[in-house]
C-alpha cells in the first residue's frame, strides 16, 4: 500500500553540510593505519581534501575523485572496512559536526518530518554517520560487492542529478510532498537537489551555489560552529581506535600537500 501523500522531510547533504571536510577522505587515516592504503594514496586523499575545503571541488574534481576512490578500494575486505569506521566513528566525526546542523535535524524531527541525509560518499561512511546522527534514511553512493570485498565498481553514484533522481523516486513512494519539503547542501553540484524541493538553503556555499541562491532567492546559512555530539545526545562510548596507531599520518601528509603547493607557487 503506498504511503500517505503530503508528509514531508529535511534532505541534508553531508559533507560541509553536516560535517566539515569530506566523510570520505577523513576516514584516510584511520585507513591507513589498518593497513588499507598505502601512504602515497594517504598524500593523494590529503591533497583531494585540500582542494575540497580551500576551494569546494568543482565536477571535474570530483569525478577525478571518484575514479581515484573506486581505484582504491579495490580489494578491500567489507568486513574490515565496516569494522574500521565503526571503531573510529565518533573520534574523526563527532568534532566535526556542525552545532546548527544538529539543532536543525532537532528542529524537523520534533516538526514530524523524516530527517534524511544525501551524500556522494559511500554508504559504508555514511549510514554510520547518519545513524549517529539520528536520520530516518540516508541515499549515498554504493560499491559493488563481490564475495565480500570491493571491486572497484561503482553500483550507484549519488551525484548532482542522480541525488535530485533519487529524491524524486522517494518521494513517490513514500508519499512526500517536495514542495513542502526542505533541503541543505554547500555545493553547486547539488543545485538539482536543492532545485527539487519546495525549500531550499544554501549552506556555508561555494562561489557558484552562493551565486544561484542570490538569483533565485534562497535563504542562505552559515554553519561555523563544530558541537561533540555526546553533549547534545545519547551516544554509545567511544571505542580504542585504530586512528591511535596513525598519530600524525595524514597530517604529516597534509602538511606535505601544502609545502608542496607553496613551493610551485612560489615565484621564480
Amino acid at each position: 500500500m503506498p504511503a500517505p501523500a503530503g508528509r514531508q522531510a529535511a534532505f541534508f547533504d553531508l559533507d560541509k553540510t553536516i560535517i566539515a571536510k569530506s566523510s570520505a577522505l577523513a576516514f584516510s587515516r584511520p585507513f591507513h593505519a589498518g593497513g588499507l592504503i598505502t601512504r602515497r594514496a594517504a598524500l593523494r586523499t590529503a591533497y583531494a581534501q585540500f582542494v575540497f575545503l580551500v576551494g569546494g571541488a568543482d565536477h571535474d574534481q570530483m569525478e577525478k575523485v571518484r575514479h581515484f576512490m573506486s581505484q582504491l578500494v579495490e580489494g578491500w575486505d567489507v568486513a574490515t572496512v565496516t569494522e574500521i569506521v565503526a571503531d573510529t566513528l565518533h573520534n574523526i566525526v563527532d568534532p566535526l559536526v556542525y552545532d546548527e546542523a544538529v539543532t536543525l535535524i532537532e528542529e524537523h524531527h520534533l516538526a514530524g518530518r523524516e530527517v534524511i541525509i544525501v551524500s556522494t560518499s559511500g554508504s559504508e561512511v555514511v549510514g554510520p554517520i547518519g545513524e549517529m546522527l539520528g536520520a530516518d534514511r540516508v541515499i549515498a553512493t554504493r560499491m559493488e560487492i563481490v564475495d565480500g570485498k570491493y571491486t572497484g565498481q561503482i553500483d550507484y553514484y549519488a551525484y548532482g542529478e542522480t541525488k535530485a533522481e533519487a529524491i524524486r523516486e522517494l518521494a513517490a513512494t513514500e508519499g512526500f510532498d517536495l514542495a513542502r519539503c526542505y533541503a541543505y547542501s554547500d555545493s553547486i553540484t547539488d543545485a538539482p537537489m536543492l532545485s527539487a524541493i519546495g525549500h531550499p538553503f544554501a549552506v556555508n556555499p561555494d562561489k557558484d551555489l552562493r551565486k544561484l541562491a542570490a538569483e533565485k532567492q534562497w535563504p542562505v546559512l552559515v554553519f561555523s560552529r563544530p558541537v561533540a555530539l555526546g553533549r547534545r545526545m545519547h551516544l554509545p562510548g567511544a571505542k580504542p581506535t585504530l586512528a591511535a596507531l596513525a598519530v600524525g599520518g595524514l597530517v604529516v601528509a597534509g602538511g606535505a600537500v601544502v609545502a608542496g603547493l607553496r613551493k610551485r607557487n612560489k615565484p621564480a
